[in-house]
Parts: C-alpha cells; sequence; structure tokens
C-alpha cells in the first residue's frame, strides 16, 4: 500500500466516525462527513468501498441522494437545521467583522437554497 491509500483510508475513518457522531448529535452534520468517508474509501480500497456502502449509516442517509433520486423530507429539514444553529453561533462570534457576516448570510441562503430547489424530495419509506 502506498501513503496516498492510507492517507485516504484514515481520513475515511475519521469521517466515518465524525459521521456516526453526526448522526446522533443533532449539532454536527452527518452527510457532509458521510460523504467525504465514501469519496475516501472508492479511492483507497475497493474491498472498504464496498462494505461502507453496505452500512445502514450509508444506506440511510446518503443513498438515495448518491443515486440521483433525492433525500426525504426528513433528512433535508435535518441538515437545513443544523447547518442553520451552526452557522448562526458562528454569525454571533462574528458580532464586529462585518465581511465575514455578510459571507455567512450567503452561504447560508446558498444552502437553503439548494436544499428547497436543488435537491428532489422523495416520500419517507413506510
Amino acid at each position: 500500500m502506498n501513503v496516498k491509500k492510507i492517507s485516504y483510508m484514515a481520513i475515511g475513518s475519521i469521517s466515518l466516525a465524525l459521521g456516526a457522531l453526526g448522526a446522533v448529535l443533532p449539532l454536527l452534520p452527518a452527510v457532509p462527513f458521510l460523504l467525504l468517508a465514501a469519496i475516501c474509501f472508492a479511492r483507497s480500497s475497493e474491498k472498504l468501498h464496498n462494505w461502507f456502502l453496505g452500512t445502514s449509516l450509508y444506506r440511510k442517509n446518503l443513498e438515495s441522494y448518491v443515486a440521483g433520486r433525492g433525500m426525504t423530507r426528513q433528512t433535508k429539514i435535518r441538515i437545513m437545521v443544523t447547518v442553520t444553529l451552526i452557522m448562526a453561533v458562528s454569525f454571533a462570534f462574528m458580532h464586529q467583522v462585518l465581511i465575514g457576516r455578510m459571507v455567512l448570510i450567503g452561504v447560508w441562503v446558498f444552502h437553503v437554497l439548494y436544499f428547497l430547489f436543488g435537491v428532489k424530495t422523495i416520500p419517507a419509506k413506510e
């Protein structure tokens, strides 16, 4: 194994751990970390990537999105609320940095618009 593959495995493992925590903790987003884990595992090991694709974390949070079908309303709301809370805290701490607040507002607006109009909403599985 070369250093590049080992690095991808390490980053993927850390991202998977953070994504698993994000699935449980309300303020830590799971989806970005799980997407990073999927990318890293795909670049490091086919066996590890296939294992990750079979986990319930992947199937519950990313499978429909990666397949191009979209996300459930509950998943979209959970992601938007989490990001909004994190950005609100950052916004509060930047009370003297006007340009930082403007950038945060722009990123937040883009994020909300993307999830409302860019990601298809699919019905929740019964």
